[in-house]
């Protein structure tokens, strides 16, 4: 079972958020091409490992959990081993309810897609979109009114396979308007009146096109068919995901907001709306307007395409990033304990993602850091940075430092875009931090040599690599200091003449 995240969203985590439509089972199959079959031109892939996930509505209910909220899962599944393997999933995912209906009438909904290094080349998908039988819809609707006393929010994941018929989703947005709690929906009818009586549907633009058949390739398009949308349905809000270029939201009251694509790489779009409509539930969940919780949603969604295959945005991932956005935090909290960290980092190499370390004290942060920790980055996916506390600076640099205390140090670093998580350390060197996270490019200054670089022998064993990254000639926190002594400003003679340069803290 994995761990439970820190809560991030308080006002909403005690309150669980039910998740209806079509659930699917993922399976990933990764490996490598070396070679063209001599039977047929087709690749060979060598087998490195198969990962199976909860898809579709199951990924929204991943998302609300992986950012510390509770989901209740309701949707049908078969009576074979997929099912199953189904419901191991949900029971392993800690702040997921399983209200899941099995069927005798359809299979698991299962998609495997067989990734060679980071390209998908092939799905084979398991899968029957017969409409509902009686039993079918009657369970469906029965297990949905037993699931939603309590919850937040009420989120309709359509995927087209059946599920979210139109008796099921009035059922659903009239037991939601009961409870008093709003109402989202992520469409795949073109047909946006089947949800009608929602307080927000997320389509993306080539959906909204074809519900509307218009052209949504500009914002002016987008807005024109959002607002058509909401004549033609009542629905007072539409929020449509538009890939690179953003999002765009258009209500009933006229107002329009849009924010650009906060994605600095992208690896695999597939599950980001789910990634969106899951954190515009727990935002509204928690009181916050709508325009804010899209700006959330927007950055949760920049995170989540810089993952390979169905993905999640753990509540460490999103904090941070709105930490370096300089948005109005929902934690002011921006270390990382260790466990968090070793989550994190477990998470991303799922993901296929490469990841860096880097680690010192950071005290006055300089030119030469941040040209330290943009060249770091450029050799991974994603960097994690450790920083002495305040004591083990003390003990390194002498009595009167650091100069700034941890918290003050954590939240430059964080601010960072180069950086993608925190951690402090209190022992004179990250050796046991090392030994947590197993880095896989650990990174030094090039005035370290390879036997002096603390941890290199546990990352070398993985099969990680020891970065050294030439320095930035004359930046460092010393020069800083005795700047400030040559200039005579005022309490700068009682530091310590013998502080070392910061030009070691990248380990």
């Amino acid at each position: 079972m994995t761990p439970r995240p820190r809560p991030l969203f308080p006002s909403a985590s005690d309150r669980p958020i039910a998740v209806v439509g079509d659930v699917m089972l993922d399976r990933f199959l990764y490996g490598d091409v070396e070679r063209i079959s001599p039977e047929a031109p087709v690749p060979v892939l060598r087998h490195r490992q198969t990962r199976s996930m909860l898809g579709g509505a199951g990924n929204v209910a991943r998302n609300i959990a992986a950012l510390s909220g509770q989901a209740v899962l309701i949707g049908l599944r078969g009576r074979d081993a997929a099912s199953a393997e189904l419901a191991s999933l949900i029971a392993a995912q800690v702040g997921l309810a399983d209200r899941m209906v099995e069927s005798p009438a359809r299979p698991t909904i299962c998609k495997m897609r067989v990734i060679a290094g980071n390209q998908q080349v092939v799905r084979v998908d398991n899968e029957v979109s017969a409409p509902l039988n009686a039993d079918e819809s009657a369970a469906l609707i029965e297990s949905l009114a037993a699931a939603l006393p309590g919850c937040a929010a009420l989120i309709l994941s359509d995927y087209g396979k059946g599920v979210l018929t139109r008796p099921v989703i009035e059922a659903a947005i009239a037991a939601a308007q009961a409870q008093g709690i709003p109402v989202l929906a992520d469409p795949k009818s073109d047909d946006f009146a089947h949800y009608a009586g929602a307080d927000v549907i997320t389509p993306n633009a080539r959906e909204l096109a074809r519900a509307t058949r218009l052209h949504t390739a500009a914002e002016t398009e987008v807005v024109t068919a959002a607002r058509t949308v909401i004549a033609a349905t009542r629905i007072p809000a539409v929020l449509c995901t538009r890939a690179e270029k953003g999002m765009t939201l258009v209500t009933a009251e006229g107002h329009v907001t849009s924010v650009p694509a906060e994605a600095r790489e992208v690896f695999d779009v597939s599950g980001a709306g789910d990634t969106v409509i899951a954190t515009l539930a727990l935002m509204l969940a928690a009181g916050n307007p709508l325009p804010e919780a899209m700006r959330i949603a927007n950055a949760a969604a920049g995170i989540v395409v810089g993952k390979l295959g169905t993905a999640t945005v753990t509540a460490e991932e999103l904090a941070h990033v709105l930490h370096a956005q300089g948005q109005a935090g929902l934690t002011d909290e921006v270390l990382l304990d260790t466990a968090s960290a070793v989550q994190l980092v477990r998470d991303w190499r799922d993901h296929g993602l490469r990841v860096g370390f880097a680690n010192g004290c950071f005290d006055i942060l300089h030119a030469g850091h941040v040209a330290l920790l943009t060249a770091a980055r450029r050799r991974c996916d994603r960097l994690i940075v450790a920083l002495n506390t305040d004591e083990s600076v003390a003990r390194l640099k002498g009595p009167l430092r650091p100069i700034n205390i941890l918290a003050d140090r954590a939240t430059v670093i964080a601010a960072l875009g180069v950086v993608d998580g925190v951690v402090a350390f209190a022992d004179d060197t990250p050796l046991e931090l090392i030994r947590a996270l197993v880095p896989d490019v650990l990174v030094k200054g090039a005035d370290y040599t390879l036997d002096r670089v603390v941890g290199a022998d546990i990352v070398q064993a993985a099969g990680g690599e020891i970065a050294l990254i030439d320095l930035v000639p004359g930046r460092s926190t010393t020069a800083i200091l005795a700047r400030g002594r040559s200039k005579g400003i005022e309490g700068i003679d009682e530091l310590p003449t013998f502080a070392t340069s910061n030009r070691i803290i990248v380990a």
